[in-house]
């Protein structure tokens, strides 16, 4: 009976002592100073690392990255994005319409990790909330920039081997294409 009563009278002590220790925390910051952060005044650093608002860029020559793959669209995983390929006279592979609706857009990244040629980037923007959640549909126009982003050198047709923009074997990292004749026995 002794042994029942202890075991009682510890737990009643630990709950006692778990309260305390959660109210003498509470009284130590009760008397602390507080700190404010005056947002629009003061705005914190962000990481290097952040991921925001999304763009589309443009590479070294001008020319729109985006050859319309639907990877990014694929990997985004509450399907936020839409688009739809066309081809110009020249072979070269775009995006006729791009859509991204930010509502939905959970800013993971994927959609940047899954595009090939480093079309879409996601910035350090993040201000840009709206009552109307039709104002946060962005179309290719309110996302296109005229820079490379964060890889501004990356052309992707020069890397690829795509032989419009450059005969065969002036690529980067291209070996000259072989002679099969002289493979001949």
């Amino acid at each position: 009976m002794d042994e029942e009563k202890d075991g009682y009278v510890r737990e009643t002590l630990e709950i006692f002592g778990g309260l305390a220790r959660g109210l003498g925390t509470t009284l130590v910051h009760l008397f602390k100073r507080n700190v404010t952060e005056e947002y629009p005044e003061y705005k914190r650093p962000l990481f290097e690392r952040t991921r925001a608002r999304i763009i589309l860029t443009r590479d070294p020559d001008g020319e729109e990255r985006c050859v319309a793959c639907f990877l990014c669209a694929a990997a985004c995983p509450v399907s936020c994005i839409s688009m739809e390929g066309a081809e110009r006279q020249d072979g070269r592979r775009w995006a006729s319409w791009f859509r991204i609706n930010f509502a939905r857009c959970i800013y993971c990244g994927l959609c940047e990790e899954a595009c090939p040629t480093l079309a879409i980037q996601l910035t350090s923007h993040f201000e840009f909330c709206d009552n109307d959640i039709l104002n946060l549909m962005a179309e290719k126009k309110d996302l296109l920039v005229d820079h490379g982003g964060k890889n501004s050198e990356y052309n992707f047709y020069r890397h690829a081997g795509v032989a419009m923009v450059e005969g065969k074997g002036a690529h980067i990292n291209e070996d000259p294409p072989v002679n099969v004749k002289s493979n001949m026995p």
